[in-house]
């Protein structure tokens, strides 16, 4: 039987709650999403490119927004050691999240996903939204930025999954 990403509840955003809440709940959403854009597909379509000239699929997404969730909520709010964080990227190719995804195992990048998910809710636990952030990197963050940054950077490659998935077999999103 041939691996198929799996099949997605995607649970509503939530209109009522604390600021944390609400934030939580929409982020959830959007990270429900990219997964929901990628259910039922094969690792080969999966890894196929948006275009013929890019590296950008779905599977470069989901590899791309787990380093994502690693990098901000693990390494810039929780001030954890970026050489102890399974990153994609290297120092020759900082890209390499969405350049390499085709050689990569669908299994392990989407197991990888639910890990940086994971790891980036125990990261941000204890911190309020109102604390700053200082990375060298980046300079100064609240939480509460790092929230929207991360709600604005899943619905932007949302936006790019779900003309990718069109593109594989005509499912459109909503």
């Amino acid at each position: 039987m041939t691996w198929t990403a799996p099949k997605i509840d995607r649970a509503v955003p939530i209109e009522i709650g604390t600021e944390r809440e609400l934030l939580e709940s929409t982020l959830d959403f959007h990270r429900q999403t990219l997964l929901m854009k990628c259910a039922s597909l094969d690792e080969a379509r999966l890894k196929i490119a948006a275009v013929e000239s890019s590296t950008l699929s779905l599977l470069a997404l989901v590899r791309h927004m787990a380093e994502n969730e690693y990098w901000w909520f693990c390494e810039v709010v929780d001030g954890q050691n970026a050489d102890d964080l399974p990153y994609y990227g290297r120092d020759d190719d900082p890209d390499a999240d969405l350049n390499d995804a085709a050689q990569d195992d669908p299994v392990a990048v989407f197991e990888r996903h639910q890990a940086s998910i994971a790891a980036a809710k125990a990261a941000v636990a204890g911190h309020g939204l109102d604390h700053v952030a200082e990375h060298p990197r980046t300079g100064r963050s609240s939480v509460m930025w790092v929230y929207l940054h991360m709600i604005e950077e899943y619905a932007r490659h949302n936006g790019h999954a779900d003309l990718i998935r069109e593109g594989i077999d005509g499912e459109v999103g909503e």
